[in-house]
């Protein structure tokens, strides 16, 4: 913030950083028991995503986002919601962001017919998984 400011805008300031904490502290206080996806065992706590022949080390934001997708299995995680969750805003660079992370996980799970992360255009996506 530029000075002068006003204490009025400072405090509506901080009031915004702290929701958006309690908004991801609330998000990731999760359980340690690692999550069944396909023939993958995603462990949130050391977000990795483990099959018999590797493990692949997620980065936070992916890990988030993977485990946004797993709370609404086979169901519609929508495209604002999650935007607003992980990157705090809608705007349109981090929808794009959000798109690459997205084809990343797709990736992960690319050799496991099983699984598969469709999109619902103008809504969100749906992490699907087959039985």
């Amino acid at each position: 913030m530029k000075k002068p400011f006003s204490m009025e805008e400072l405090v509506l300031r901080l009031k915004v950083m702290v929701r958006r904490q309690n908004q991801f502290s609330g998000f990731r206080s999760s359980t340690s028991d690692p999550i069944r996806v396909g023939g993958f065992m995603f462990n949130v706590q050391k977000q990795e995503l483990t099959n018999e022949e590797k493990v692949i080390q997620l980065s936070q934001r992916e890990a988030d986002l993977l485990r946004l997708l797993l709370d609404v299995k086979n169901e519609l995680l929508d495209r604002k919601t999650a935007l607003l969750k992980l990157w705090g805003d809608d705007d349109p660079f981090a929808a794009r962001s959000m798109d690459v992370y997205i084809t990343r996980i797709r990736r992960y799970f690319r050799e496991d017919a099983s699984i598969e992360i469709i999109n619902i255009r103008g809504k969100g996506y749906s992490l699907i998984e087959y039985s």
